[in-house]
């Protein structure tokens, strides 16, 4: 149920996606160059491809912690309906 505080109580997780994205890079990272010494390409490159992956998540986080808090409703706005239930129509 809403009580619509929620704009006011929110928090990103995007501080925690940037850690865990650092994280990620590193280890394919080092999974890349692991698997590339040891002769296994299929590995490598499934870790390249998920370095890729990583890097471009990294760089979205980064882009979203740049641009700042968005809009937010004031105190002014009243909260949504509390859900009563139901398949959704009144």
């Amino acid at each position: 149920m809403r009580t619509g505080n929620e704009p006011s109580t929110a928090r990103s997780p995007l501080r925690m996606r940037l850690w865990l994205s650092l994280w990620g890079l590193l280890w394919a990272a080092f999974g890349t160059v692991v698997f590339a010494l040891l002769d296994r390409p299929g590995w490598a490159a499934a870790c390249g491809v998920l370095f890729v992956v990583v890097a471009v998540d990294l760089a979205m986080v980064l882009r979203h912690l740049r641009q700042g808090p968005h809009y937010q409703p004031g105190r002014d706005v009243p909260p949504y309906e509390p859900d009563h239930g139901g398949d959704g129509r009144r």
